[in-house]
């Protein structure tokens, strides 16, 4: 993998670069659209590159191993052939599914023993076979396997299952180097910073991160219920340490205000589930704001979705209309929401790489957090 870092913002830490991988190159600052299970739920993958054309999504790792399973990835030749997908993959680890199965999982040193939320089967995950699962599914960017830990958190737990992850990174490093790889290209490494909200804690993660020498580095176990101000506090003593010359992946974050501040502060990377879940609840991201299409309000307002006339389907639905589709239930509603919220943090990310690139982006970023900041 190739990083090339050619603009920083002289006003903020905000940058503009490129990766390259063998799957193409990914302009950044860039939003990766969630495909959890080998799909962006409810999109045609010439939807996806038509209409929002990202340059790399995310797939997960705990998902993809209980459904279709990795016997079947591998009969497939991966996860790029299996979905018909010609572009770039990341592979969130299953740290953060293990986080969220609390009440169905055990964390021990050697690794996690958890309950299948399909079948209730008993399975586990360790540093090493995380690798190997990663190796099968065959991704570009592969996560290092950690624990994300809830909000509020102790801060000898936080302390505890920090320097844990950090252990479980080396068992991740001495596996791969010993892990052949199983298809015709090459898989980037990432390993997790976390520490919950603990300044210093975030520190001795980002310190102990850096040192280790990947390619990238990625930063965990934040948009986890903590108050905004405490993720910004958190992201800005990450990327004070953490090498610029390397790619910075903020994991799970989050609104079209959070994805901004954050790329203020030096993060280039950024995935969430925001922008699928929220189209399918009715709720919209527009430039001038949110919108909650089942609103009585829209039965009769024909103008388009966003105002900018900012459209990312292949025809420019009126708000009257979506909003019809949702009230009779009508599938295509969400997929039209779906294909629109995507696309617009795909134009967010591009329109900040713009002015990052042009000399402004302090004073458009200002300008965008206020427009963005309303209920329509």
């Amino acid at each position: 993998m190739k990083f090339d870092l050619f603009k920083k913002d002289t006003e903020t830490r905000a940058r503009a670069a490129t990766l390259v991988t063998d799957h193409g190159v990914i302009e950044t600052p860039i939003f990766m659209p969630v495909g959890t299970v080998g799909t962006v739920k409810g999109v045609h993958q010439r939807e996806l590159k038509n209409d929002i054309d990202p340059d790399i999504i995310l797939a997960n790792t705990y998902h993809l191993f209980l459904r279709p399973q990795i016997d079947i990835l591998e009969k497939a030749g991966g996860l790029h052939k299996f979905m018909n997908w010609d572009r770039n993959i990341l592979t969130d680890s299953g740290g953060y599914q293990v986080y969220s199965l609390s009440a169905n999982r055990k964390i021990k040193e050697e690794g996690v023993k958890f309950k299948s939320h399909i079948d209730g089967t008993m399975h586990t995950f360790t540093p090493e076979n995380v690798m190997e699962i990663q190796r099968s599914i065959g991704a570009d960017i592969i996560m290092a396997f950690d624990e994300c830990t809830p909000y509020p958190c102790d801060y000898n737990y936080a302390k505890r299952s920090m320097h844990m992850t950090h252990r479980w990174l080396e068992r991740c490093i001495n596996h791969l180097e010993k892990t052949p790889l199983k298809y015709d290209h090459n898989q980037a490494f990432f390993p997790i910073v976390q520490g919950s909200t603990y300044k210093d804690l975030r520190r001795q993660s980002a310190e102990y991160i850096a040192n280790a020498g990947a390619v990238g580095n990625a930063i965990g176990g934040l948009s986890v219920g903590e108050p905004a101000e405490e993720m910004y506090a958190m992201t800005d003593i990450v990327c004070e340490i953490l090498p610029e010359n390397k790619p910075r992946y903020l994991m799970g974050v989050g609104t079209p205000i959070n994805i901004l501040e954050n790329i203020a502060l030096g993060i280039d990377m950024f995935d969430c589930v925001m922008p699928t879940r929220n189209a399918r609840n009715g709720m919209l991201f527009t430039a001038y704001g949110s919108i909650n299409i089942k609103n009585q309000k829209w039965k009769d307002d024909f103008s388009p979705i966003d105002e900018m006339g900012i459209t990312f389907v292949d025809t420019e639905y009126s708000k009257a209309y979506l909003k019809h589709l949702f009230s009779v239930n009508e599938l295509l509603g969400k997929q039209i929401a779906t294909i629109h919220n995507l696309g617009f943090y795909l134009w967010l990310t591009r329109q900040a790489r713009k002015h990052i690139i042009a000399g402004d982006f302090g004073t458009w970023k200002a300008m965008m957090v206020k427009q963005m900041d309303n209920r329509l």
